[in-house]
């Protein structure tokens, strides 16, 4: 049967994003010096095993700057080249949910008072989203756009205990429903090819991410990090750790996204490390790249997201 031209392939942010602004705009990311609690000790100690966050915080985002300057610095940027472009400001860096309120919506605020910032993304983990925090968040999102990003990384608990989450799936369902009923776009990161995970395993996120109130989901291949305690084990020949190769991982993101809900905006399908921390798989694409490499193949496939969803 020939493809079908007309059908998009799957539901992506650049459209989302269209359809809620009528200007461009671009998200700066943020790190407003907060820790995390599988950190501390409240939850855990050393972090998750994968985890290095210096892989995801451009230059302009490190500890020392306040949230104005490197607003500043990040907006500096992108003004060169897009001089109308608004911005959403995206609290990346650890868990950004973790805190007093009344200090937490000291940032958030600051973040929302600079000029030509619309809106707000906040990324952080399901087991740190206090009601009252929450009802502040829904006040604020009545008028101002604000998304919660949720890293959920996999619904399989033994996966989650594997590398040293600190929570499990139960949190996250809880903490995704509470967030949509009160208004709140979510978002779900997830992590294809943890340690243990088979492809049925890793097929099952999707239709158990399907059956939650998300709005977004964010595809990140498993990656190996120097200072992180997954690249010592995979050094020390850890048998249950596989860097994908670029054809089977684009092969797995299209299954995965075919048992996807439609609707579900895929904001991205790979994430980036720095060159000097990444030590597998190392494919050289950059993300718009592999991006194309992965719609050429679902053309090839004559597939798009949702084909295999059943409600």
């Amino acid at each position: 049967m020939p493809a079908d031209t007309s059908r998009p392939l799957y539901a992506d942010m650049g459209s989302y994003l269209a359809a809620r602004f009528p200007y461009k705009v671009q998200k700066i990311s943020l790190h407003a010096g907060f820790s995390c609690p599988n950190r501390d000790g409240t939850k855990g100690r050393g972090g998750c095993t994968y985890c290095n966050n210096q892989t995801f915080s451009p230059d302009y985002c490190h500890t020392g700057r306040s949230i104005t300057e490197q607003l500043d610095e990040g907006i500096a940027f992108f003004a060169r080249k897009y001089p109308d472009m608004k911005y959403l400001a995206y609290f990346q860096a650890y868990t950004n949910t973790y805190g007093t309120t009344p200090h937490l919506a000291a940032c958030y605020e600051e973040a929302l008072a600079h000029e030509g910032v619309v809106g707000l993304i906040i990324g952080t983990r399901p087991d740190c989203m206090p009601p009252d925090l929450l009802d502040y968040l829904s006040d604020l999102a009545r008028d101002r756009y604000l998304m919660v990003e949720y890293g959920i990384e996999s619904t399989c608990d033994e996966t989650l205990a594997r590398i040293n989450r600190g929570h499990d799936y139960a949190a996250a369902v809880d903490a995704v429903q509470r967030t949509a009923a009160a208004g709140i776009p979510v978002g779900a990161h997830m992590i294809l090819g943890l340690p243990g995970e088979s492809r049925e395993t890793i097929l099952s996120h999707a239709s158990r991410l399907s059956e939650l109130p998300l709005t977004m989901v964010k595809l990140h291949q498993l990656q190996l990090i120097r200072g992180t305690r997954l690249a010592l084990e995979y050094e020390q020949g850890v048998a249950d750790i596989y860097p994908y190769t670029v054809a089977e991982y684009i092969d797995l993101a299209i299954d995965f996204i075919e048992r996807l809900r439609p609707d579900i905006v895929v904001e991205r399908f790979v994430s980036q490390s720095p060159d000097a921390l990444l030590i597998a798989p190392r494919w050289g694409l950059k993300n718009h790249e592999f991006t194309a490499r992965l719609l050429r193949r679902m053309r090839e496939r004559n597939t798009w997201q949702g084909r295999l969803w059943a409600e």
